[in-house]
């Protein structure tokens, strides 16, 4: 079977038929038709050759017009294209730059979160040992506390009995306070505030009699009460304190100031 032939191929045929034609009724008419008979026939033919022509142009000029409406769809497609191509771009950027600006709120966050985890374990009590016994103490019970006690060993008394004193109405229920009424009655002794430093000493047997300080803090009010001249009131502390710590290395002090004082 024969290919079929594109419309294009097919208008050339087709003209090449009429003027085949055209040429052979071209010969003389008296061989075929007569003069009008020929004459008719060849307009008819160039009617046919004009219209085909004609035809011809304006399938031409759709198909033209086919191939720019055609170059105009594939021009705009590709433009579209472009366009996407630029959207899908911005929006990866945009997309990169959320991910950066995520990543940069989360260290954030952490850095916010171990701030506030650092600043909250300033406030938490910590677990302490003084004096034999241990306690949990906030940090700034614990901070008071050591800063009263350098004041003390500085040699400032003066200072660390205001210091000891506030801590023991600042924080009254702090494990630290046997501790910082007992230095508190020897800061007061420094001073001569034998008194003062009696009933410091005093306040820690009544609550803490089992204290490690509580032997020095007796013979210490003994101390007190000689020097206020109170040999009666000293003599019966010191009996006591051989009476209730007999294995306290302040009992063997308080054996030598009652034989002293007989």
């Amino acid at each position: 079977m024969a290919a079929r032939m594109s419309f294009p191929q097919r208008s050339r045929a087709l003209t090449a038929a009429v003027f085949t034609a055209v040429a052979c009724w071209a010969v003389p008419s008296h061989a075929l038709f007569g003069d009008d008979e020929a004459r008719r026939a060849i307009l008819e033919l160039r009617q046919r050759v004009d219209a085909l022509q004609q035809s011809n142009q304006r399938a031409g000029e759709r198909a033209g017009d086919d191939v720019s409406q055609l170059r105009r769809s594939l021009l705009d497609l590709q433009t579209q294209i472009e366009a996407l191509r630029t959207e899908q771009a911005a929006l990866r950027g945009q997309n990169e730059q959320l991910q950066r600006d995520v990543a940069e709120l989360q260290r954030r966050q952490k850095d916010i979160a171990q701030g506030v985890d650092e600043r909250l374990r300033q406030f938490e009590p910590v677990a302490v040992t003084v004096d034999g016994r241990e306690f949990r103490a906030d940090p700034a019970e614990k901070r008071d506390f050591e800063a009263a006690l350098a004041v003390f060993r500085s040699g400032k008394f003066p200072e660390a009995a205001t210091a000891f004193g506030s801590f023991v109405r600042q924080h009254p229920q702090s494990g630290y306070v046997p501790s910082a009424r007992f230095w508190l009655g020897n800061a007061q002794y420094a001073t001569r505030e034998y008194k003062e430093a009696i009933d410091s000493f005093k306040s820690l047997l009544a609550t803490t009699p089992d204290h490690a300080r509580a032997p020095e803090a007796a013979l210490s009010i003994a101390n007190c009460q000689i020097e206020l001249k109170d040999t009666r009131a000293a003599r019966k502390t010191l009996e006591d304190l051989l009476r209730v710590y007999p294995q306290s290395e302040a009992a063997a002090a308080a054996k030598e100031r009652l034989a002293r004082l007989k």
